[in-house]
């Protein structure tokens, strides 16, 4: 695969390049998160790959999952298809669900292969089927012989269903949350480094809850087991910060030592990441959002901003019906309900302090 911005450009990379496990695939330390891009149009994801491409970054990820995400991103790929990697997912647990899927990915790519198809955050009540007769793999497994896919992996939210994935020998990959606030991953990252499964970070600032993305990715690269970080990114000052940050390779020290510190401290273990799981809500509330600009309310000093945008939800915190869908669905187990509540009174709280 050429490289984006390579030699032709006569301009040096300091992007590094690493080979993603046993895929044998050449790609960028850092490569594209495609959630954030939903939110985008089609001229400014255009512009957002050509800026990656010529800062060296050449992967891409996104899933059939997130709306609009792999439209925008083929129309962006439009004659520079072969300067990058691509991956997406599927939450198909069927054959015949995956292959439809596969088909529909190739199509909103305007491709006709795709590097690496993942399977999206099965739960261990899933691989039964996934791997049984008439499951998604035999799909996956076709659509590998026929060149439509290059290759397979397999991303998670749960440590057990991480497990059990490093002992299927076709996982050639796996995608898992790792950040400042979430090292449960780490000796499972160290497996996936002794048997050459490409290792994916996922959520590299915690759904969006840490605010300093610098130190959030310097701190991802600094281990060794992490393949490649995926950060979301649909803006070009985005991307010039996080080339920058994955492109620093010094030593973390100190201070940043005292600033990682001081997250963990902050947001200890019960917050969302904004994986949007949990969706749709009984009583129609935004979930994500709301635990979104409470963070703002308690921790970043934003408490006006984050009560602003509160007030243009159409379901507030405190409309919960209290029915635990949520929570049967969330991946982190979160008591959603009982954040949902101290959310609402936060928010009653700061407005009656304006008062």
């Amino acid at each position: 695969m050429t490289m984006p911005g390579g030699e032709k450009t006569g301009r040096r990379q300091q992007m590094k390049y690493v080979t993603l496990g046993k895929t044998g695939l050449k790609v960028s330390k850092m490569g594209l998160g495609g959630i954030p891009i939903q939110k985008s149009d089609a001229q400014e994801v255009k512009k957002l790959v050509r800026a990656l491409m010529e800062k060296g970054v050449n992967y891409i990820d996104s899933a059939r999952g997130y709306t609009i995400s792999e439209q925008l991103i083929g129309e962006a790929l439009e004659g520079i298809r072969d300067k990058f990697v691509l991956a997406t997912k599927s939450m198909a647990r069927t054959k015949e669900a995956m292959a439809k899927d596969i088909e529909t990915s190739l199509h909103n790519f305007r491709t006709d292969y795709i590097d690496l198809y993942q399977l999206h955050n099965p739960g261990m009540g899933d691989m039964d089927t996934i791997t049984g007769e008439g499951g998604a793999l035999e799909a996956l497994l076709e659509a590998k012989a026929a060149g439509k896919i290059g290759h397979i992996g397999l991303t998670a939210h749960s440590l057990q269903v991480f497990e059990h994935a490093l002992t299927l020998d076709w996982v050639e990959t796996i995608m898992f949350p790792y950040n400042i606030v979430e090292s449960q991953g780490e000796e499972l990252m160290k497996v996936c480094s002794e048997r050459g499964v490409g290792f994916i970070a996922m959520k590299p600032l915690a759904g969006g809850a840490i605010e300093d993305a610098t130190l959030a990715l310097r701190y991802i690269c600094d281990n060794p087991d992490v393949t490649i970080v995926i950060p979301g990114m649909y803006s070009l000052e985005e991307v010039q910060q996080n080339v920058e940050a994955v492109e620093n390779e010094q030593p973390l020290d100190k201070t940043d030592a005292e600033k990682i510190a001081s997250v963990r401290e902050q947001l200890g273990e019960n917050f969302c990441r904004r994986c949007n799981y949990c969706q749709p809500c009984s009583a129609g509330i935004s979930i994500s959002n709301v635990f979104l600009f409470a963070g703002y309310l308690q921790r970043y000093g934003l408490a006006e901003w984050g009560y602003s945008r509160y007030q243009t939800l159409n379901v507030k915190a405190d409309e919960c019906i209290e029915c635990g869908e949520c929570e049967g669905r969330c991946p982190y187990h979160l008591p959603i309900r009982e954040m949902l509540k101290k959310c609402a009174k936060d928010f009653r709280d700061f407005e009656a302090s304006r008062k």
